[in-house]
């Protein structure tokens, strides 16, 4: 087996792992709505997760752990990532909303700050910042 094998099959899994944990933020309350469906589809497309192990994993979600990244600037380039694929599936008003309330806490934000890093990140992406700005703007917002 050769190095790139090895970086190759850690980066799946990690993203296996990344996945199943917006899967189980998504089935928090029970139920995946169209919205949260759709949405799903797409990250684990931009994931490269297979229909297969997409499957797998919508249906044993629980089986993967959760693990949200340790450092604050990589769980802000994954908020700024799914904030950009919530935008551009154009989920809108309240599932927008919802939506990243439950992926921010599902990557290790503390729920009482929850709202207003998704006011504030919704807002960046928005306005077209790139992942730079977004970082330095949702660190200067706690400040």
């Amino acid at each position: 087996m050769s190095f790139s094998d090895l970086f190759d099959s850690g980066f799946k899994k990690r993203n296996e792992s990344h996945f199943a944990a917006i899967v189980r933020v998504a089935m928090d309350d029970g139920i995946i709505t169209p919205e949260e469906q759709a949405f799903l589809e797409r990250t684990a497309r931009n994931l490269d997760i297979s229909q297969e192990d997409f499957n797998l994993i919508l249906k044993n979600y629980k089986s993967h752990p959760i693990n949200p990244p340790a450092s604050y600037d990589r769980r802000l380039e994954r908020l700024y990532d799914l904030a950009r694929m919530v935008h551009v599936d154009n989920i809108k008003g309240d599932p927008e909303h919802v939506l990243l309330k439950k992926i921010c806490i599902g990557l290790g934000f503390h729920p009482e700050n929850v709202k207003y890093i998704v006011d504030k990140a919704l807002t960046l992406i928005k306005n077209g910042v790139d992942l730079d700005t977004f970082i330095e703007e949702i660190r200067n917002m706690n400040r």
